[in-house]
């Protein structure tokens, strides 16, 4: 018990800290009372080999030879939008037709951009009724009934009011989810406790 004993820190993007860990870390207190975590929420890729965290749940591979990276699932990413914004506009049948909806995107990550330009749609930033990083605003005002999204399907399953659009329509490839450790997990109980705990129980949670 003693050499579980102790602080972990652990980095996670804001929609995976926002919606996941919470529940998780909830049930990881209740099998690991002797642990005690700092949570760092940031879309950033913090560096573990710096020591700005000891486990790392990412959407990139970690490129760093000395970490040990395992893949834990893929994360599903689609159209969304509350039945308030649908109820005043009429739900798109095909692709082409968000363009005449309000979107909600991104300002710096040209991800969504990308997505339509593969689909034959040359469009810029002032597609986005709405422009923000921060991928947790993105959720609330998809939830707000200001427009269509493109959210993790984690973050929608909760809320019944949040309806699928275009679903298998359009090319949204998933995001996969890599677990990221430094090598001394080999040594340390306490980082292979909850390394354990997190590879067994995130998967499912996808």
């Amino acid at each position: 018990q003693a050499q579980t004993q102790g602080t972990m820190r652990i980095t996670a993007s804001q929609p995976v800290a926002v919606q996941l860990m919470p529940p998780l870390l909830a049930r990881m207190r209740m099998a690991l009372p002797d642990v005690q975590v700092e949570l760092v929420a940031s879309n950033q890729v913090s560096n573990l080999l710096r020591r700005e965290a000891d486990i790392a749940v990412r959407m990139v591979r970690p490129e760093q030879g000395t970490l040990v990276a395992k893949k834990i699932g893929n994360v599903g990413v689609g159209a969304y939008a509350h039945r308030s914004y649908l109820a005043r506009r009429a739900a798109p049948r095909q692709p082409a037709d968000l363009l005449q909806h309000d979107l909600i995107g991104s300002d710096n990550d040209t991800a969504i951009l990308r997505g339509f330009q593969s689909m034959g749609y040359g469009v810029g930033p002032e597609v986005f009724a709405l422009r923000t990083d921060d991928l947790v605003v993105q959720w609330q005002a998809v939830r707000s009934g200001l427009g269509i999204g493109f959210v993790a399907d984690y973050m929608a399953r909760n809320d019944p009011d949040v309806l699928g659009i275009l679903q298998g329509m359009l090319p949204i490839p998933p995001l996969p989810m890599w677990l990221a450790v430094h090598r001394e997990i080999r040594t340390n109980r306490r980082i292979r406790a909850v390394y354990d705990f997190l590879a067994a129980n995130l998967p499912a949670m996808l």
